[in-house]
């Protein structure tokens, strides 16, 4: 018998494109993408996806992996959640 879990997570998800996960693999932040929480994922996912340009896009999807490999940011404000800044 499986049991569904219930979240509190409304908003529609975003999909991973192939060229994100490709970025995250190739930078191995994959990891650290996955720690992060669901709404951070989604939001990084919406945000680059909302890109018209694909400078834009870019920039974001730079912008996402300095911050996981940063730790410690989430879409440039300070996230408690993340590695110690020492």
């Amino acid at each position: 018998m499986t049991v569904e879990k219930k979240t509190a997570f409304k908003r529609a998800r975003n999909p991973m494109p192939a060229s994100v996960e490709a970025a995250l693999n190739e930078h191995g932040l994959l990891e650290a993408y996955q720690a992060r929480p669901p709404y951070q994922r989604n939001d990084y996912l919406g945000w680059i996806s909302r890109a018209k340009r694909d400078a834009t896009r870019q920039k974001r999807i730079d912008q996402m992996l300095a911050e996981l490999k940063e730790g410690g940011k989430y879409m440039n404000m300070a996230w408690s959640g993340g590695r110690s800044q020492t």
